[in-house]
């Protein structure tokens, strides 16, 4: 897999968590923890697309 190709997937996995955590926080009965590990999947997927990307 290219490096622009393995780019392309993290960030598609990143924004599927930002949406995954935006319907995790409208939903009844808020899972605060669910929500906390989602957050910090979504931050290395962050950290990950940065430092590939320099």
């Amino acid at each position: 897999m290219s490096l622009g190709a393995h780019l392309q997937e993290l960030k598609k996995k990143h924004a599927h968590l930002s949406a995954k955590v935006e319907e995790e926080q409208r939903s009844p009965g808020v899972d605060e923890l669910a929500i906390r590990e989602l957050k910090k999947e979504k931050l290395r997927l962050k950290e990950e697309i940065s430092r590939l990307a320099n």
